[in-house]
Formats: structure tokens, sequence, C-alpha cells
């Protein structure tokens, strides 16, 4: 059982190396360096990220003087005295950075590339040197400790639970650090960061000369739960779960700290601090095992995808707070859906999934990895957004940073990672999620080793092609995941539900023979000895879908949305006559046809229709992928539109 454990990759970034766990998630990703995507979809994108959006995030960070912070700061600690005492812009200026490095050490885990090596090694020199002697890494303080920046108290940690992020920037430097360890073998920035964990060790916990504070912007719970993983040092754990526990009652709602956690049975606050702390009690739980974490983000995500998920996976309704708002209050043309909290939205789904097994989460995941969250980056991937409406009046462009760049950060750090939500394996069960073209090398429980080769063009066919490679003939259970939008669910609750009908089935056949379509917590589970060339044919059929919402969702009343496959389109401006797509009605009797533009925006399935304008004229219409929206300027834009 502990060389399996090796197979224990990234979730989002936990490392794999083995750790004296005794407990953790019962399944276990795939590591996403055992899989290599080489289809039209996801592979570009991977290396958009890797030599556009990565180089161009450093640049930003050394432009705006991100990397400047820690500078100043090793010159404070050195005696000099320095001209600009000012605080940065944000106190979470220096997590931007540390984003960056990490989204960049997944790169290097699966491409070497000597120069970004040597980039990272000096920055990781230049964020050292801003470290306190007793491993304090805050840039704004130690710049200018009597005056730091205005949301920072006047020592240490007070204000952290409101505004300070001093515990945020710590939780995101330990994420980077064990990722970067995780793809180079070296430990300097492991050892920063680790400096860092054991002053909170002393710093924080339930002693008489410990302070008793929760953390105001989660992911230090993350964090922590992962240098555990690599370390085995059990008192990282400990913290975390003591930064989960002091939480509540009585704090405020907004940073989850009005109940405590385990009392928690509704997605509440800032949306990206929720999702943050979902995925921090699901580590904790999965190391620890906790059943009462589980009870508590179990309630929490049948609140969320029930009552307060956008169709594109996007979570947080309110621009105020960038908060949840109540249930079934979903607005589309001030929808917030922060950039971030799809990334948390992501972490949170993959680990309800490694914790029960159930494709109704990767269902989750996939809504918003393929609209809620690549709406975030430009096909350039150097633009971007950092709330998505699902609505604009075409004051909406993308932007090539932001003064509060948490944003383009956390891209970079998610997409080199999502090969590593393909694949799962429980004992001897492989778990298909998600569909790419690509390779996967597979080492299954007992050591034998399988590879697995997808070819498809999805998500614009919904044909998957799945050979397998076993070493040897080896006996094993393969799960393929039959997507709840193929068995008629929108999502996996009653917020969405498809106005159409479709009488197309999913087919799957092996060496050219049906396998009935009979599915266990949403996969098809096929039990045998598996040779060489054993040939797999999934067929999901791909019509237009109509999709309406549940009446209590005011803002989505007599309106109608389409999707094709995972996919959610829009109608934008530069596509339709006249520009102007927020009043335009289809009717439930109008055709509509689906065709490949491999000339529009990178090449991506468009819907044609007729629709009636605002003047109750007949056009053409046109829809494109929700994610590729505002690529082309400014121009109005809707998902949901007048139904008839």
């Amino acid at each position: 059982m502990k060389s399996f454990r090796l197979l224990f990759a990234l979730l989002a970034g936990a490392a794999t190396h083995v750790s004296a766990a005794t407990h953790d998630f019962p399944m276990m990703p795939v590591p996403f360096t055992a899989v290599h995507f080489n289809d039209a979809f996801w592979a570009p994108r991977l290396e958009t990220n890797r030599l556009a959006s990565i180089p161009d995030a450093f640049k930003k960070c050394e432009d705006s003087g991100r990397m400047d912070n820690f500078a100043r700061a090793d010159a404070v600690l050195r005696g000099e005295k320095i001209a600009n005492l000012k605080a940065p812009g944000y106190p979470f200026d220096d997590t931007d950075p540390y984003k960056v490095l990490e989204g960049a050490s997944f790169t290097l885990a699966v491409q070497p590339d000597s120069k970004l090596d040597a980039y990272l090694d000096n920055l990781i020199s230049l964020i050292a040197s801003a470290q306190e002697p007793d491993g304090y890494l805050y840039t704004t303080r130690t710049i200018n400790p009597a005056h730091p920046h205005d949301w920072s108290g006047t020592e240490r940690w007070v204000n952290d639970p409101k505004l300070s992020h001093e515990l945020y920037d710590a939780g995101h430097l330990f994420e980077a650090a064990t990722a970067h360890y995780q793809a180079t073998g070296k430990t300097n920035f492991l050892n920063v960061a680790r400096r860092e964990a054991d002053l909170l060790c002393q710093t924080f916990g339930p002693g008489t000369n410990q302070l008793h504070l929760a953390p105001g912007h989660e992911i230090v719970e993350m964090g922590l739960a992962k240098l555990y993983r690599v370390t085995g040092e059990e008192r990282y754990l400990k913290l975390a779960k003591y930064f989960i526990d002091v939480r509540g009652p009585g704090g405020e709602a907004y940073s989850q700290a009005n109940l405590k956690p385990v009392d928690q049975t509704v997605a509440e606050g800032h949306a990206v601090r929720a999702g943050y702390l979902y995925s921090g009690m699901a580590d904790v739980a999965a190391l620890t095992g906790d059943q009462t974490y589980i009870r508590a983000i179990d309630a929490i995500w049948e609140n969320c995808v029930g009552k307060k998920l956008y169709l594109t996976g996007g979570i947080g309704a309110r621009p105020a707070g960038e908060a949840f708002g109540n249930d079934y209050e979903l607005p589309n043309a001030t929808a917030y859906c922060e950039t971030c909290a799809a990334v948390a939205n992501v972490y949170w789904n993959q680990r309800l999934f490694l914790l029960h097994a159930d494709a109704k989460y990767i269902d989750v995941l996939e809504r918003s990895l393929y609209n809620g969250l690549l709406s975030g980056v430009s096909l350039t991937g150097t633009k971007y957004f950092y709330p998505n409406p699902l609505e604009s009046d075409g004051h909406y462009e993308r932007s090539l940073w932001f003064g509060c760049a948490c944003c383009p950060g956390n891209i970079t750090r998610l997409l080199p990672s999502v090969p590593g939500y393909a694949y799962a394996q429980l004992h001897n069960t492989l778990f298909v999620n998600l569909f790419a073209g690509g390779t996967a090398d597979v080492v299954l429980e007992g050591d034998h080793k399988v590879k697995v080769t997808q070819e498809t063009q999805y998500p614009w066919d919904g044909d998957v092609k799945i050979t397998l490679e076993p070493i040897k003939k080896t006996s094993f259970i393969l799960a393929i995941r039959i997507p709840g939008w193929a068995q008629g669910n929108v999502v996996p609750s009653d917020l969405y539900r498809f106005a159409d009908t479709n009488s197309d089935p999913v087919t799957l056949t092996l060496n050219g023979k049906n396998v009935p379509i009979q599915t266990d917590h949403g996969y098809v589970k096929i039990v045998r000895t598996w040779r060489v060339g054993d040939v797999l044919r999934l067929h999901l059929p791909m019509p237009v879908r109509r999709v309406v919402a549940n009446e209590l969702v005011k803002a989505d009343t007599g309106r109608v949305a389409l999707e094709r496959g995972p996919i959610v389109f829009c109608a934008e401006g530069p596509d339709n006559p006249g520009g102007k797509v927020r009043n335009l009605t289809l009717a439930d009797t109008a055709p509509l046809t689906a065709s490949f533009d491999p000339n529009l925006l990178n090449g991506v399935e468009t819907i044609k229709g007729r629709v009636l304008n605002a003047d109750k004229v007949e056009q053409d219409f046109t829809a494109i992928p929700y994610y590729a929206w505002a690529n082309r300027g400014r121009a109005e834009m809707a998902v949901w539109l007048h139904r008839q």
C-alpha cells in the first residue's frame, strides 16, 4: 500500500511523496505528470499557459513592483535605509508571484526547461531574502513595521481575521513550495515554507501562550495539508485542523466564521474563501478520518449545487463581498462568478469525488472547467476576466492585469494540472473522468502497469476511443464516466433541466461488442482480464439542448439557454445582426444546427438558427461557446435568451 501511495499526485498541487499519513483520500488521482494530452482542445491551452501566460504574469509581477517588494524587505532586514517605505498595493501582493511560481513548477514537472528552472531559483532566493529570522514572511510589514499596509494590524496577525491576509499569504507560499519540490526535488523553496510553517505552529493553537485566531481568507489549511503530505510533520496537519476548528461561532458569515465549520450547512460569504475552506476541510477529513467535516461539506455542496450554482459552473452571485447570494439568487448581468471562485470550485469538487467516488462531482467540475473557468482567460493567454457575468451590455472587456491580481495567477497554476483530473484509481478500479485525446501511464494496485490512450475530438464530438495496453494480462475494473448531461441531467439537482428531449442513446462497445449502459454512481463499470489492444468506443450524443432554470430562479424566468455536450453557449454581438443580443427571443420550435468553424476563435462549434429581435423581426442567430466571449473586444453578450 505504501508504494501505491507514491502515486498520490497533486490535488491541484499536493505533492506525490510518501508522508507519515495513515489516512488519506480513498481515491487517488493519476498524477498529471503521467497523463499527456495531445488533443486539439486542451493541449494548445496548456502550451499557451506555459509559453504566454506564465512568462507574461511573471513580467507583470516584475513591472508592478511585486518582485521589488521582496528586495525592499531584504534591504530593511540587512539594515539599509530605503527611500521607498510605501506599502504594497494590497497586503496579498506577495501571493501573485507565489501562484505563478506554482504554475511554472507544474510545467517543469512535465516539460524540463533550464531557463525557467534558473529563473525560479533566482526568484526563490529573492523571496527567501525577505524572510525574517524567525520565519515570518510578509513584505508589507517587514518593509515598514511601524506603518504596514492599512489593512494590516499594528502587530503581527491581529488583523488577519478580516483584512491583513498574513495567513492567506502563508497558504499560497506553502502551496507553491510543495509544487516546486514535487517538480524539481529541490528543497530551497520548501525550506522557506517550513520555516514559516514552524513559526505558525509555535504561534497558533490551543496552548495558553498561543494565539486563538482563525484565518480571515482561507487557504493556509490546504497549504498545511500539502506540507504534511510532503514532510510527514504531524504538527502541520494538527495546525490545519486547528485553523478550521477555531472558526466560529459568532464571527462573520463573510469569512465563514458565523458557525463552527462542522455545523455549517449552506454556502455563504465570500465565494473564494468558502471554496478554499471546504477544500481544506476535505483535505483534513481525508487525512484524519474526521467524518463530521465530510457531513458538513456534503450538506454545503447540496445547497450550492441545488440553489446557488450558475449554469456555467460559476459560484458567487454578488459583487458586494464577492459572495454567494440567497438561495436561487442568480442574476445574470451582475453575476460575479469570480475566476478564482471557479478555481476553488474545481478544487472542492475534485476532493469530494476523491472522498465519495461519485461522478456527480466530476459533472460539476467539468461544467466549471469548460465554462466558468476557461472564460477567465483570453485565447491569447494574456488577458483576463475577474468577474464572469452571464450577460453584458457591452461594457465588459478583458484586462491585461489587475491591481488585485489574484485571478491571473490562479489560472496559471490550475491549467497545467488539468490532466491530473482525467483519471483516478481506487484499489484495482481505474476511473475515466474526463475525455481528452492523449495517453496515461497508470500503475494499479499490485504494481500492475497499464497504458491508456484516448482518441477523441471532445468537447466538440462525443465519440471517444479508449485503447488499453496492460504490460501483461491484468484483471481490474474500468469505470467510465457517463456525464450527467448525457443522461438527461443538466446538473445533479433540480436547479436546471433540459426543456427538450433526446432520443439518441449513449452507447459503449468493447472490441466491437455492446456493453450495457448500466451506471453505478455515474459510471459504467467493466470487470475483466484486460489484454493489449482492448478497445472501447463510447458514443455520447451531442445534440443542441435547450435548458431552463428552476422557477424559483427569478432572473431566468421565461428564458432559455443552450448547451451542447459540456459546453454552455452564448450569443455575442459580433456574430449577430446589429450586434444586439440581449433582447433576442428563441422559439421552442425553432430549428437549431451545430457546426464546427475552424476559423473562428481558434476553432469552435457554433449554433445557428432564427430568432426574433427586439422589434419582433425574424433574423439569423449564432451562438458561440461562453468561454470564448469578449475575445474580439467589447460587445453585448447573453447566455439566457427570451423564450417563446
